[in-house]
């Protein structure tokens, strides 16, 4: 009686590998060597897979598929996926249960297979028993949370292909209808590099491969399972055996996603019989570098020298065309390398986005709707990136202040200039300090020993006497008070030399007030107000401020006015005003605008800005699958120093030709004073601070003339 055959799953895995390897071509002595079987076992696996045939064996070269998108993926150009042996084109997947294991980048990796009801418990087992990257989902009675977590994988391990279970069906329609919808709902139209192999029925393929939870996916595969039978000769086992069999045939079809004038569409790509099924890197295709001409919805500000346009319509969202700016430039250059046109339109409010609720509005909320498949001049956020992936363009823009450049200072100040505040304090209470010690010694010694008793206002005459290099006679009585004079006109010699030679710069160069560089700045200043461009408050600035937790940015936000640039520039001229703005867009207009033939300008903008984001870019729909194309191409010409110049140009361009179509010269010549290289020869206007202090010696010295007179007169009335 011939023995029961076990149906645990390491035999269903043990046969299945046993079957593959005679498929290939493989001897049996070959397979026993590789497998560990005997040669009888061999044998016997073979003769009854011939006589029964297996649905396992189906799976594995699925299983296989999938294995090879894998490695595509993630071999470099110019290194061999696979090691080939032979001759046979399957003898490169060979040895095909443990893949996962040797090749190293698949053990970070995972393949989720997606099973419908009929498909046999030994097929899930076998399944699972292949290799520790196997996920196994029963559609039926899925978990959304297992399928998500299959999909979207963990921190260690990440889902680079999917296996579609649509075969064996009672209820075809329903099976798919369910199954696609679980995948849209667990997000699978975010994973455009997810590789997905359906295994299905001949009608169920454009419905499958052109439905909306794939739409992102790079590459998608349907195997069209056909069976037949058939009654043929074989040789097997040096034996001629007349039998019928069923056999199985497979069409392969493809989803190409930009074949249809640059959208999907379904490839049929050839029918072979299932277990010769040829595996080509054309079959499992990874980033198309030719978009075959599809054409970009692009959603845009205008934020010059990033973007500016002309508007086809005189209303909010019109399309538009763009005028030289580094985006024309720099999506020119993307659409010839990736062959794409471009459909731009305005944001109806010039908006960047906020969200509210978890919506976005502005260019963030046509990247959440899906309403384009990209946004220019855009920055991350925590939120954004919830919503968008970005790609770093160009380096972002620094947000500075514009204010009146510093005044000059009045000529009669320069002779205290030479110091700060705190060092004519500090000098001014070290002189009494010393004046009050001398004679404090002094008075002491005088008491101890006796003799002729040092005046309080002789000691004060001697220290200032000291300081202006001509000192009266000493007024020290003993070695103690040498001593201390001594070491009073070291100072004096130190603190004469720093004011005389700091007092020729300050009388030959007048000094100009202290600049508004930063927002404390803002705040310390007396009577001073600021504003920002009002189109700023759309985007991530209004969150800056709104949300930062610093008193300064508080007080910013709680007094600030909204402007557009030329009005703000106008507040600005009147005086003690800032505005807020981008560096290179606002200096682009005082250049153009409020800068004369020589250069000179009324306005300052500071170089001690502070960065919103940390880059400018372009902002992409989740799961959009030419998302990496665009970012390569941007980084070479990043990389290259090419948008820098780009940047650069533009500016310069615009600024000569706005000035010659204007002729604007608003400014008189301002500058000839500075190019003057004539011999400086100090006048009454340096000099002034001198008489102001010998009138005002004069006026001190009649005040006390009239206090000792009342002191006199007091005196002799007593």
């Amino acid at each position: 009686m011939e023995r029961s055959i076990t149906n645990s799953p390491a035999v269903v895995t043990e046969r299945a590998r046993i079957v593959w390897l005679w498929l290939v071509g493989d001897s049996a002595r070959s397979i026993s060597q590789q497998t560990g079987a005997s040669l009888s076992t061999v044998y016997r696996w073979i003769r009854r897979w011939q006589e029964d045939g297996s649905v396992e064996i189906k799976w594995i070269q699925v299983l296989l598929l999938c294995y090879c998108c894998i490695q595509f993926s993630l071999t470099k150009v110019g290194e061999p996926s696979l090691v080939r042996r032979g001759n046979n084109p399957l003898n490169f997947l060979q040895p095909p249960l443990t893949l996962a294991k040797e090749v190293s980048p698949v053990s970070l990796t995972h393949v989720t297979c997606l099973l419908n009801t009929k498909t046999s418990p030994h097929t899930q087992e076998t399944l699972q028993r292949v290799g520790d990257g196997i996920v196994v989902v029963v559609a039926a009675s899925v978990r959304q949370q297992d399928l998500s977590q299959g999909l979207w994988g963990n921190t260690r391990t990440k889902c680079r292909a999917l296996i579609i279970d649509l075969d064996h069906t009672d209820n075809i329609n329903n099976c798919t209808a369910r199954t696609l919808r679980q995948l849209d709902e667990a997000g699978m139209w975010q994973l455009s590099e997810v590789r997905v192999v359906v295994v299905g029925g001949r009608d169920e393929v454009e419905s499958v491969l052109l439905h909306p939870s794939l739409r992102n996916v790079a590459s998608a595969v349907y195997l069209a399972i056909i069976t037949k039978q058939s009654s043929e000769s074989i040789h097997y086992l040096h034996h001629n055996v007349l039998k019928e069999e069923v056999s199985e045939r497979v069409k392969v079809y493809r989803r190409c996603l930009y074949c249809n004038a640059g959208d999907a569409t379904v490839q049929f790509v050839r029918s072979e019989r299932l277990d010769i099924l040829y595996l080509s890197r054309s079959l499992i295709h990874g980033l198309a570098r030719n978009l075959q001409g599809r054409r970009m919805n692009v959603v845009s500000v205008s934020l010059f020298p990033y973007m500016d346009y002309t508007k086809h319509y005189d209303r909010p969202g019109s399309t538009v065309t763009p005028k030289d700016s580094v985006d024309k430039r720099l999506l020119s250059v993307i659409g010839k390398k990736l062959n794409v046109t471009y459909n731009i339109f305005e944001e109806p409010n010039r908006g960047f986005g906020l969200a509210t609720n978890g919506k976005f509005n502005g260019m963030m909320g046509y990247m959440q709707r899906e309403e384009a498949d990209f946004c220019t001049i855009s920055g991350p956020t925590d939120d954004r990136l919830k919503v968008v992936n970005f790609v770093r363009t160009y380096p972002t823009d620094l947000v500075t202040l514009v204010s009146l450049k510093p005044t000059l200072l009045p000529r009669h100040v320069a002779l205290i200039r030479p110091f700060g505040q705190k060092v004519w304090a500090c000098l001014l209470v070290g002189v009494m300090v010393w004046v009050v010690t001398m004679w404090v010694l002094q008075r002491a010694w005088v008491w101890a020993t006796g003799g002729h008793a040092v005046q309080f206002n002789t000691v004060l005459l001697y220290g200032w006497g000291a300081l202006l290099e001509k000192a009266p006679k000493d007024p020290s009585v003993n070695m103690s008070g040498q001593m201390l004079v001594g070491w009073w006109l070291v100072f004096c010699l130190v603190i004469s030399t720093g004011f005389r030679s700091s007092l020729i710069a300050h009388l030959s160069v007048q000094g100009k007030t202290r600049p508004v560089e930063v927002l404390e700045d803002l705040v310390k200043a007396d009577n001073w107000r600021w504003g920002i461009d009002a189109w700023l408050l759309k985007g991530v600035p209004k969150d800056y401020f709104s949300k930062h937790t610093d008193p300064t940015v508080q007080h910013i936000h709680k007094h600030m006015e909204a402007y557009d640039s030329d009005e703000g520039l106008r507040q600005v001229l009147q005086g003690r005003f800032s505005l807020i703005d981008c560096e290179n867009y606002i200096s682009i207009i005082v250049a153009s605008r409020y800068t004369d033939k020589n250069g000179y300008t009324p306005f300052f903008v500071s170089k001690k800005g502070f960065f919103l984001v940390a880059f400018f870019g372009y902002g992409f729909r989740k799961g959009a699958p030419f998302y990496t194309q665009f970012n390569q191409v941007t980084r070479r010409l990043e990389d290259a120093g090419i948008i820098k110049y780009w940047t650069a140009d533009v500016i310069a361009r615009r600024v000569r030709e706005t000035r010659a179509k204007a002729e604007l010269d608003t400014y008189p010549d301002f500058s000839t004073e500075l190019r003057d290289t004539r011999e400086l020869v100090l006048g009454l206007d340096h000099l002034q601070g001198a008489f102001y202090l010998l009138f005002l010696g004069s006026i001190l010295a009649a005040v006390i003339l009239l206090l000792e007179k009342l002191v006199h007169s007091c005196c002799m009335n007593r």
